[in-house]
């Protein structure tokens, strides 16, 4: 687990001379936003880090420039584009790349929720999840850390200590109370757990709750993750999952340990490109916000990013050339990151620790499509003063996933749930043409073409035609097809493999906007917001999955 410290005013008191203090604060910052599910109260994290308002004011205004958190009114909220920090990390060690389909396939045999964690000094960090959906199920995310003697993996990561990484636990029991019978025995535990090859946790990470693990070991024969699967007591006790799935585990493991082996002799793919102009934008920003914009803690926060697929090690000068930093300001990030517990060196090498996933990665990874459109819908309402939504397709119609109305006296009065035909709107007219040809046209042979208003077009030689034409350009326009009126425009939002997953659309009364006003004037505003939602929507799904709602 990484160091805790005493904080000052000016950082950690422990920290090393050539550590970057603002660069310190700005991690702490983060790490009470993650500890608080990734909301606060600007002067709720003034105290939390006994921070001046000012300074957390500068800090939080540089975050938001990166991208990293939001400010809504007093509130600081984390924000998607802070997961290209745990991104780097899990690109870089590969385990979800090369692994994930596996754990997922297992899951799905298994009927059960599987997972993938690694070690974080003596705590255990999960970097997949396979969950399963049941009224009861399992609520941790990528990113979480737990204890090692209250899980699984821990017993077999434990297995592998020496003897100051035991004592080290020991200080840590010492200093923080545990829960009773969690720490009782792990000795003895983690050591029957390196002789059998297996572990289990009968309801100590949680009451009700039992666990199987089995290790995945590297090319050094040292564990590289721990596979394990976790189910309920009301399907099974210890040791009924044990005799029931601890050969399929085995099996799925040796299965990893064949990829990761075929990984390590396979040629060196090329690497991922590392990004670039990240020093030079710190400095425009600089330059634009004045005191406001910390580029010392901008700087700090670019270094991560060098690394990644194919960049798991770097030099110094690597991770200089990555992000534009000069050599002495690179140095010093890295020094700083590695007492913060996110970077170890190894000779002249650098690498990314778990640790980095505690900057915001588990509140992140675990949301919706709807809460990651929300913000930008806000202020693409606010922008052209109408109603936006989101929506995606259900059958043959569309269903309101999200949505932001507008104060005005004559309004568009939609809830969330709604569904419409999808022939007769905006929306699902950009939804129905990002279809594949086939599947568009199964569903609309099930559809009830009926005329809704005197102007809603029925044929569906035309239909198919306007549909055709809406692929080609991008967006649709349906005026007074639905409702006598009422004027949406609509544009696609696709995922990371380019599949149209739901449509954001502006409504409003026809009096307002002309047809050619709602093409000039709101389609601009309206593709700005597709690019926030989709960039947003990209980092977060790189790791975890985003359902729609």
């Amino acid at each position: 687990m990484p160091a805790t410290h005493d904080t000052t005013a000016d950082g950690p008191a422990d920290a090393p001379p050539e550590a970057v203090t603002p660069l310190l604060r700005g991690v702490g910052v983060l790490r009470r936003l993650t500890e608080a599910g990734g909301r606060m109260p600007v002067g709720e994290l003034e105290r939390a880090t006994r921070l001046a308002r000012s300074t957390v004011d500068r800090i939080t205004g540089t975050l938001a420039r990166m991208g990293y958190v939001r400010i809504e009114g007093r509130d600081v909220v984390l924000a998607p584009r802070l997961l290209d920090l745990g991104n780097a990390y899990l690109a870089s060690v590969r385990l979800p790349d090369l692994l994930g389909g596996r754990a997922d396939a297992l899951a799905d045999a298994l009927d059960e929720s599987v997972s993938l964690a690694v070690a974080d000094g003596d705590g255990v960090r999960l970097v997949h999840q396979s969950t399963r959906r049941r009224a009861m199920s399992v609520s941790f995310r990528i990113g979480d850390l737990l204890p090692a003697e209250r899980t699984a993996p821990g017993a077999l990561f434990a297995s592998e200590w020496n003897a100051s990484a035991w004592e080290r636990w020991r200080e840590r029991r010492a200093d923080v109370p545990v829960r009773q019978g969690a720490a009782e025995g792990f000795e003895e535990r983690a050591a029957a757990a390196g002789r059998d090859g297996w572990a289990v946790d009968d309801q100590l990470v949680e009451p009700g709750l039992v666990a199987l693990a089995v290790p995945v070991r590297g090319t050094d024969g040292r564990i590289a993750c721990v596979l394990s699967t976790v189910s309920h007591t009301s399907r099974h006790d210890a040791a009924s999952l044990r005799e029931a799935l601890l050969p399929r585990l085995r099996t799925a493991a040796d299965a990893m340990e064949r990829e990761l082996r075929e990984a390590r002799e396979a040629p060196a793919a090329t690497p991922a490109a590392a990004p670039s102009g990240l020093a030079s934008w710190t400095g425009s920003s600089k330059q634009e916000l004045g005191r406001g914009f910390v580029e010392s803690l901008a700087r700090g926060l670019t270094v991560p990013t060098a690394f990644g697929e194919g960049r798991a090690a770097l030099s110094l000068t690597a991770v200089a050339q990555a992000t534009g930093l000069a050599r002495a300001t690179a140095r010093r990030a890295l020094i700083t990151w590695e007492h913060l517990g996110c970077v170890t060196s190894e000779g002249r090498t650098f690498r990314l620790t778990p640790g980095v996933l505690s900057l915001g990665f588990a509140p992140l990874s675990r949301t919706t499509l709807t809460r990651i459109a929300q913000p930008h819908l806000a202020a693409l309402a606010e922008r052209v003063r109408e109603s936006t939504s989101l929506a995606v397709l259900v059958g043959d119609e569309v269903q309101y996933t999200g949505r932001v109305e507008t104060s005005r006296i004559m309004n568009v009065d939609i809830t969330l749930g709604t569904r419409f035909p999808a022939y007769a709107t905006s929306m699902g007219r950009v939804l129905l043409a990002g279809l594949p040809e086939a599947e568009r046209a199964a569903r609309l042979a099930g559809s009830d073409l009926r005329a809704l208003t005197p102007y809603t077009v029925t044929g569906r030689t035309e239909l198919d035609a306007i549909l055709r034409r809406v692929g080609r350009d991008g967006h649709a326009l349906v005026d007074e097809e639905l409702e006598v009126g009422l004027r949406s425009i609509a544009m696609p939002v696709h995922d990371r493999t380019g599949r149209v997953v739901a449509a954001v659309n502006v409504a409003l009364h026809t009096s307002r906007r002309s047809r050619e006003e709602c093409v000039t004037e709101v389609l601009p505003e309206l593709t700005a917001a597709i690019a926030g939602i989709e960039s947003d929507l990209h980092v977060t799904e790189r790791f975890a999955r985003v359902p729609a709602y």
